[in-house]
């Protein structure tokens, strides 16, 4: 089932998520639709805040980009409870997206080198370095658990820039070809 992806301005974004147990309810299922929800809006990663849950969950499939980025084929993880390690390196600047800020795009400098551990769907442990782009991917999903979006990493000067942009999304005055859930109304 396609679930509505939390849009910039909602709370639910901003908050830190909870570890979740291998008795959460319905995990299977979730994971299942936060996949389907991730490909029908043309994303390579979703957070489990943007569908609204401050858990600790994410997927990941990067094959989309492989035509770029060839180093991704055939990456998709499920990363439960990951606890994320930015390794030294290089920062590289680059430009990310994300479904929660559509139609936005900003260059965010990362260094692309990271250990992560992390449970699989299985709740099986995993330990692993990345590189490259995907582990850029892994640190904007990461970010969303943290109660961050990718923006938080540019200046404040292009920010200000792009504030009509935002201001937009938490107004809801912009189309999505995927289900969203825009910020509550203040009143």
């Amino acid at each position: 089932m396609k679930l509505p992806v939390y849009l910039y301005g909602h709370p639910v974004l901003r908050n830190v998520s909870e570890d979740i147990t291998p008795e959460y309810e319905g995990l299977k299922e979730l994971i299942e639709n936060m996949y389907e929800t991730m490909y029908a809006s043309d994303g390579v990663g979703l957070a489990a805040p943007q569908i609204g849950r401050n858990d600790r969950i994410i997927v990941i499939d990067a094959s989309p980009l492989e035509e770029s980025f060839p180093e991704l084929a055939g990456k998709k993880l499920t990363l439960i409870n990951p606890r994320l390690e930015v390794l030294d390196g290089e920062a590289v600047t680059r430009g990310e997206g994300c479904l929660s800020l559509p139609g936005l795009s900003e260059n965010v400098k990362r260094v692309e080198h990271v250990r992560l551990h992390w449970l699989d769907e299985d709740f099986k442990e995993h330990e692993e370095e990345f590189d490259g782009f995907f582990a850029r991917i892994i640190q904007h999903e990461y970010d969303h658990l943290e109660g961050k979006v990718y923006i938080d990493h540019i200046s404040p000067i292009r920010k200000q820039l792009i504030r009509a942009k935002l201001n937009n999304i938490v107004a809801g005055k912009i189309r999505c070809d995927y289900p969203v859930r825009y910020a509550p109304r203040r009143k």
